[in-house]
């Protein structure tokens, strides 16, 4: 396979972007790219969908406890301040 090729085959699936760095994040990603032997794409890409994922897994547990009752905060203190807790 030449270069082109490859080149060709990760336009198709990759899209490219520029994104700045703090310097000593930059730093950390390319020493942790070496160590783990990959790209710094790879980890980023990889980063980006385990946040994803977790806002994915934070909006199902809303969707699965939209039908319990919502807690009224000033009376979970007044409670909390009667049985000695506050």
């Amino acid at each position: 396979m030449t270069l082109s090729v490859i080149l060709d085959c990760m336009k198709a699936q990759y899209k490219r972007a520029t994104i700045y760095f703090d310097p000593e994040l930059h730093k950390a990603l390319k020493i942790k790219s070496v160590q783990s032997e990959s790209t710094i794409s790879d980890l980023v890409n990889a980063a980006i969908r385990q946040s994803l994922m977790e806002d994915y897994e934070d909006l199902a547990a809303f969707e699965d406890r939209r039908d319990e009752p919502n807690l009224d905060f000033e009376g979970v203190l007044k409670k909390l301040k009667s049985i000695g807790k506050l």
